[in-house]
């Protein structure tokens, strides 16, 4: 992944850019390949000639992403980066000449409205190449001849030793002036400088502090910059199962992201951030209760109406391919707590809050009050009949047990006694409905049998201490159920599907899930044995997805996923922290 903290770009081994979302997160593709054929467009810069082997890596603490390829002829590297978004936003590839002298091919391929839009192609009076369709531009400026070929624009040239050939690729609105050209070499050097410069800001010391490092830059990279609001992922429709129908547009900012979001940001110094991401919720619920939803757009839009492109095949065909989530409709009672919990942490951290901050959430409570025994499509945004998730009403009580904190320590005006009594009320329910004594565990919902693996966050939000016999019990029935492979499945494999799908993959924020369970039990080893695990199936790069078919070695889902490194950063945190006095996250949470 590259990206100016406003929209992203993925590049493949192959030197091939084959998704990126232009302007921003939530805009139709442009490149789609990743979804569909280089017809569905894509931006290949590679060797014309075999390459026998190829390397990466980012450069240092940044985002610069430097692709090698070696030849019979020499070697070639391939330097991509978007520099920090100024009049415009760009793509920057740099092509150097390592060794030898290689041949080098060029293959443009834009299309907008995800792979369908073709756009009129001409050149300007500086030589740029000039692509126009509807609301959407792009230039394209490069010392290569350039020639179109079969609706693309293509070139093939030389590289040698020492010599490096740029390409810039730009965007902006059709209606306004072409964007004026930029200066490859100082944009690098601005790009690296600032990526330098928010790395240093790092606080974290701890162990694996490189993984710590490349999560939270890519957690930064996840981030629309005017808003604050962290997408979930920058693709969509990238299948939890190979070859399945579970494929959802991510490009959204998920509530249930808040409290893990905060305290991954605010325990590794980056307070300005994790300010950003609490202003961001507040106006994102902002209003009527009783309509917060799940997730909304990265400045803060409601309607992300779902709707399937037929024209793309899907990756590797796995289909529908969705642009919007319907799930953004769903009553997702786990939210309530989440935002609750994330002003509480946020007060705790002395970050500073909107003076209305407090009246919403007493609004929201008062709204809670009345919805808490509802059924719900908890967190996994089941699509179908509500029911009495556990995870969901324990979310309820972190709702209120926050505000009664809040109030206890910072004497703000509320019905004390009465939130108390709501929130014995909850436990009351949660422990005697979602608790299964012939099991000795708690289970997905109410008068299930099957488990879930979100009830492992039970001791980290303070519902019941690790130490409880119950948890002690949830925690060894999924490691008897709920383990592949030594990952965490999210769902419990004895359920009885109507899918006539592939089996998905084990979720890896679950499997860190359990690492945090371990570490509040005391269990220090086996939490790092699992860390260990799951950070190991990362790419090359370190980048990790949502989920890890462990039968196909390989992530599933979409990709990066910041759900997925925000558990990494917490941890870590909390495997440094098990043997310090510094408090822990998994701890935090509970205070």
């Amino acid at each position: 992944m590259i990206g100016d903290c406003e929209t992203a770009a993925l590049v493949g081994r192959d030197g091939s850019i084959d998704w990126l979302c232009w302007p921003a997160f939530d805009s139709d593709a442009c490149f789609a390949a990743l979804l569909g054929s280089h017809r569905n467009g894509r931006w290949l810069i590679a060797p014309a000639e075999e390459v026998t082997k190829t390397s990466r890596r980012y450069w240092d603490k940044t985002l610069i992403l430097e692709t090698r390829f070696e030849t019979a002829s020499g070697t070639v590297a391939v330097v991509d980066f978007m520099p920090p978004r100024g009049h415009a936003s760009d793509v920057v590839r740099l092509v150097r000449g390592v060794s030898g002298r290689v041949k080098i091919t060029m293959q443009l391929v834009i299309r907008f409205g995800f792979g369908t839009d073709i756009p009129w192609v001409k050149r300007t009076e500086d030589g740029a190449v000039l692509a126009i369709c509807g609301p959407d531009m792009t230039v394209l400026r490069t010392p290569v001849e350039t020639r179109g070929e079969d609706l693309t624009t293509v070139a093939d040239f030389w590289v040698g030793e020492g010599e490096t050939v740029p390409f810039v690729l730009t965007y902006g609105p059709s209606h306004l002036p072409v964007p004026k050209p930029i200066d490859p070499a100082y944009a690098l050097q601005a790009t690296e400088d600032f990526w330098t410069e928010w790395c240093s800001r790092c606080t974290y010391e701890g162990d694996h502090r490189d993984l710590v490092m490349r999560s939270l830059i890519t957690l930064k990279a996840l981030t629309y910059g005017p808003t604050g609001g962290i997408v979930a992922a920058p693709t969509t429709s990238l299948p939890e199962k190979l070859g399945g129908a579970r494929n959802w547009d991510y490009r959204f900012c998920w509530l249930r992201d808040a409290t893990f979001t905060l305290l991954a940001l605010m325990n590794s110094g980056y307070t300005e951030e994790a300010s950003a991401w609490h202003n961001w919720l507040l106006r994102a619920a902002a209003g009527e209760p009783a309509n917060m939803q799940i997730m909304y757009g990265i400045m803060g839009q409601r309607r992300l109406l779902e709707w399937e492109t037929d024209w793309l095949p899907g990756y590797e065909g796995a289909q529908p391919v969705r642009v919007g989530n319907a799930a953004h409709a769903q009553l997702q009672l786990d939210v309530y707590g989440e935002l609750m919990d994330a002003f509480h942490q946020s007060r705790m951290a002395d970050l500073k809050l909107d003076d209305g901050s407090w009246d919403l959430e007493c609004a929201v409570l008062e709204h809670l009050a009345e919805v808490w025994d509802h059924p719900d499509h908890g967190i996994w945004e089941r699509r179908g009949d509500g029911m009495h998730y556990v995870s969901s009403k324990v979310m309820t009580w972190v709702a209120f047990d926050r505000a009664i904190k809040s109030v206890e320590k910072f004497g703000f005006e509320a019905p004390l006694e009465r939130w108390r009594a709501l929130r014995d009320e909850i436990r009351r329910d949660v422990c005697e409905k979602g608790f299964d004594p012939k099991q000795n565990t708690f289970v997905e919902s109410y008068g299930s049998q099957l488990l879930d693996a979100s009830i492992l966050l039970l001791p980290a939000v303070g519902f019941l201490p690790a130490s409880d016999p119950r948890v002690r019990g949830t925690i060894a029935a999924i490691e008897r159920r709920m383990m592949r492979d030594g990952f965490v499945l999210r769902h419990d494999p004895r359920e009885i599907s109507e899918e006539k799908q592939p089996i998905e993959g084990a979720f890896l924020a679950c499997s860190l899930w359990l690492a945090d369970a371990y570490v509040l039990a005391g269990e220090i080893e086996k939490a790092q044995a699992l860390f260990d695990r799951v950070v190991a199936v990362a790419n090359d790069l370190g980048l990790l997805a949502e989920e890890y078919d462990s039968g196909a070695g390989r992530q599933t889902g979409n990709f990066p996923q910041a759900l997925t490194h925000i558990a990494l950063i917490n941890t870590a945190h909390n495997l440094s922290d098990a043997r310090k006095p510094k408090e822990k996250p998994a701890v935090q949470r509970s205070k």
